[in-house]
């Protein structure tokens, strides 16, 4: 592997715990982590208390292991209604273990002018309560829907310069058909975090291969992301949505050539 912070997503391995997850990461010679679903279920903050008991126990713990957390995936969204509260739970677990992002996804679908500005406005909520109570996570915004679209993903970091971007890489160029060496240079300043996955095109559409075996030009954007410091770059191998997929383990085996 090379000088990349490789990192994976726990969507590849839903039924392991975090410790379990740490083992395998450390079989892959894998730095970092990135909690979505702790033994079975997706919901983060309390399968942490049924596997460490409170969050001064898994900072303990993360002291004494190799493995950091690069990220807890929520299903807060920034576009549409709502608003970023349920982030809360999340906070005393983030700070304890030094993670320093919260995903949230972006939602939407076609962006209006007020979808950035309310959009703006609620990260400058977030900003002024995260200063004023001293925290040390903050949030990134995953490429998943509205952002997944190169004009709608232009007009944003166009506007709101400051916020951090978590690049699904995949999402971008098979939902919106954008070359990735492009899209990175045009949001590369903003990325804290990059998803990574391959697939293939078949008459039905696109499923999901073992990395390396479909046509994602992974090739082509590794030096990209090597030159551009220690930003997790992160198997998002998806078994918890298709449990057709492989296990976890083959597919890390599978990406050691091809990232």
């Amino acid at each position: 592997m090379s000088a990349l912070t490789h990192c994976f997503s726990t969507l590849g391995c839903p039924d392991l715990s975090v410790h379990e997850a740490a083992e395998l990461a450390q079989a892959y010679g894998i730095q970092a982590i990135e909690l979505r679903v702790i033994s079975g279920s997706l919901d983060i903050p309390q399968a942490l208390a049924a596997e460490f008991g409170d969050p001064a126990a898994l900072g303990r713990w993360l002291e004494n292991s190799p493995i950091r957390i690069a990220g807890f995936g929520t299903s807060a969204r920034l576009f549409g209604d709502g608003n970023l509260g349920d982030l809360e739970q999340f906070l005393p677990w983030a700070e304890a273990a030094l993670v320093p992002y919260l995903r949230i996804f972006d939602g939407g679908e076609t962006l209006s002018d007020s979808d950035y500005v309310q959009a703006g406005e609620k990260l400058s909520r977030w900003q002024a309560e995260r200063k004023r109570r001293g925290l040390t996570v903050d949030l990134m915004i995953e490429t998943h829907d509205a952002l997944a679209q190169p004009a709608q993903l232009s007009e944003f970091v166009t506007r709101l310069p400051t916020a951090a971007i978590l690049w699904d890489a995949h999402h971008t160029w098979a939902k919106g058909g954008a070359d990735p060496v492009a899209t990175w240079r045009a949001i590369a300043p903003q990325v804290v975090h990059v998803h990574v996955k391959d697939s293939v095109l078949r008459a039905d559409g696109r499923h999901y291969v073992l990395p390396g075996q479909g046509d994602f030009p992974m090739a082509t954007l590794q030096p990209l992301l090597a030159s551009a410091g220690p930003i997790p770059i992160s198997l998002e191998w998806e078994r918890h949505w298709h449990n057709e997929l492989p296990p976890l383990d083959q597919a890390l085996q599978a990406a050691r050539s091809w990232w």
